[in-house]
């Protein structure tokens, strides 16, 4: 099986999840470009059950267009996202979310789901066989 560790950029906070991701997506809502300090996001999701968090987290609770609220955990010194969970959406519900770029991996899972592509930059594209929702 999989093993991948997440982590804060300066090492305190990290996510060591076991498995392939159950959905890989880019998500072009103006949290996650927040979020992220990016054009767009990108996040992994595993069941919660295969996700084990070390060091210290705070919280933040987000509720967004969607009416769904997330609970974000981050790193108090970096203040680097490594997991969020997002309530009120059955599709993902039991699911940890996990910034793709936090695991600093080169040949991590294409996404295969993009959403709020009406709000997606116009130099933006996402190739190959992906989901989309606008």
């Amino acid at each position: 099986m999989t093993q991948r560790i997440a982590s804060c950029i300066c090492g305190q906070l990290t996510a060591t999840v076991m498995g392939e991701p159950v959905r890989v997506s880019v998500c072009h809502c103006l949290n996650c470009k927040r979020r992220s300090g990016s054009a767009f996001a990108v996040q992994a999701r595993f069941p919660a059950d295969q996700v084990a968090m070390a060091g210290e987290a705070r919280t933040f609770q987000l509720t967004g267009d969607s009416g769904g609220t997330a609970t974000f955990s981050f790193c108090p010194s970096c203040g680097v996202t490594v997991a969020y969970v997002n309530g009120g959406h059955p599709e993902i519900e039991g699911l940890v979310a996990i910034p793709v770029g936090t695991f600093a991996e080169v040949d991590f899972p294409a996404p295969g789901v993009e959403v709020y592509r009406e709000r997606k930059c116009p130099w933006v594209e996402v190739t190959g066989d992906v989901e989309r929702w606008e």
